[in-house]
């Protein structure tokens, strides 16, 4: 952690360094955020911070260079709120591809320069396979994408008498991104999604100009001479990103519940229960260096697992104890992902909270699951991976394993008399003692001569003589 402490001390004099010299130069200063990859919760890490060291280093624009194919649209989402909210004028260099996420992205920029033979559009929202998902994802996308083209605002125009308004950015050839019912008139029909090329872009509102390199871009930007300063990622920068992603957190938390159940299962420190240390650990730590989560909420969590650890261990059954750990431990989940303090959600939006929400409850919906899954796959059989931390020997009768009194098995082959009708279960009398039993084959009237032929959880099985 010193090392660390250590390292990003020196990159942020480097920074204060180039920022100074910047100023003395007199030239204007252009930070680059290049987005060579799918949009992930790295990506929106690498955005946070670019954000905030061209704050830093009083940049006068941000110069996004992009080639994606798209990505997640929650993060997507979050580096266009980004863009429009910025201070600092935001552009964005297509070189390639901008589809689907990075359009998204790209609209929201204040200017949008396109490589030769580059592409915007397909914002489409898909699942992993590639299949497009239900209408309610492509309506709240639809709308997302209209908003942002609105942002840019209209040109107002006066020819003669008429006054023309015209959208800097159209709404609806943004909305025929998504939705291929969308038809625009000599731009594209019904059935199809819209995509441009730089040409087509630029003909229609959505391309500022064709550039083919960074200079091009500053050449039309009108400061050719600005420096450049590339944003550079380090390794925990990275890292963050990849601990910071929904899928990998709900997996964490899949790791933590199930490692502290099959732990409960064996006692004694094992496997399962390190597992569940080292994901909890990866599952806070990030948090907790941004600033998310809080001691207390980190303390609410610990507590939860030990009064889920009284409950099964001192407690028995299932009552306060356990209800509260399980409260305790939800709570901590997801007060650590959302920005609040001490139970003051009036900076949380709902969106962030749902998002908490759902990955919480998926991971400890998917740790159920794995569950079941491994306690019948991993410790069924003696074979089982995890066979030698469970018991694998089971209590047989013919070994002399009985729940009930083992004078039971001596009746069997008695006789005897039914005391009352058996329909089919009664009571009968053998030797002077009255005993539960059953009628294996229909009803038994009392009185009736009766015949013991086996016996199981505690009462005869009979047949009538």
């Amino acid at each position: 952690m010193k090392k660390l402490t250590g390292f990003l001390m020196i990159l942020l004099a480097l920074i204060s360094i180039s920022a100074n010299e910047t100023a003395e130069t007199g030239k204007p200063l252009v930070y680059r955020l290049p987005i060579f990859s799918n949009i992930n919760s790295t990506v929106w890490v690498h955005t946070q911070k670019a954000f905030k060291e061209a704050r830093e280093m009083n940049a006068d624009m941000i110069l996004i260079h992009m080639n994606t194919y798209g990505g997640e649209v929650v993060f997507a989402d979050s580096i266009r709120t980004k863009i429009l909210n910025s201070d600092i004028p935001v552009h964005v260099f297509i070189d390639n591809n901008a589809a689907s996420a990075g359009a998204l992205i790209s609209i929201a920029a204040r200017n949008i320069y396109m490589r030769p033979g580059a592409n915007i559009g397909a914002a489409t929202v898909v699942n992993q396979t590639g299949e497009e998902m239900p209408d309610k994802f492509q309506s709240y996308m639809r709308s997302t994408i209209r908003a942002t083209a609105e942002a840019h605002g209209k040109d107002t125009t006066i020819v003669a008498n008429d006054t023309i308004v015209k959208w800097r950015r159209d709404p609806r050839i943004a909305e025929a991104m998504v939705d291929e019912r969308v038809e625009i008139p000599g731009i594209i029909e019904a059935g199809q999604v819209l995509t441009f090329t730089a040409l087509e872009a630029v003909e229609h509102g959505f391309c500022d100009g064709i550039a083919r390199s960074i200079d091009d871009v500053l050449e039309q930007l009108g400061v050719p001479d600005a420096q450049v300063v590339s944003f550079r990622p380090t390794f925990y920068d990275n890292l963050k990103g990849f601990l910071t992603s929904p899928i990998l957190r709900g997996m964490l938390i899949l790791v933590i519940l199930g490692g502290v159940y099959f732990e409960l299962q064996s006692p004694g420190i094992g496997f399962p229960i390190i597992a569940a240390i080292v994901a909890a650990v990866l599952y806070f730590a990030p948090l907790y260096l941004d600033g998310l989560a809080a001691n207390w909420e980190i303390m609410l969590f610990v507590i939860g697992v030990v009064l889920i650890a009284l409950e099964i261990f001192v407690i028995p059954g299932f009552g306060v104890a356990g209800i509260s750990g399980t409260i305790l431990v939800v709570t901590g989940l997801v007060l650590s992902l959302l920005d609040n303090v001490v139970f003051d959600f009036s900076g949380v939006k709902t969106k962030e909270l749902m998002e908490a929400l759902l990955t919480v409850f998926g991971g400890m919906f998917g740790g159920i699951l794995l569950v079941i899954y491994l306690s019948n796959r991993w410790t069924a059989s003696p074979t089982a991976p995890l066979s030698r931390i469970t018991l694998q020997t089971s209590q047989d009768i013919n070994q002399g394993y009985v729940s009930v009194d083992s004078h039971y098995k001596s009746l069997v082959g008695k006789t005897g008399v039914s005391s009352t009708v058996l329909r089919p279960s009664g009571k009968v009398t053998i030797k002077g003692d009255i005993y539960d039993a059953r009628a294996l084959e229909g009803f038994i009237d009392r009185d009736e001569n009766i015949k013991v032929i086996s016996f199981t959880s505690g009462q005869l099985n009979v047949r009538k003589i």
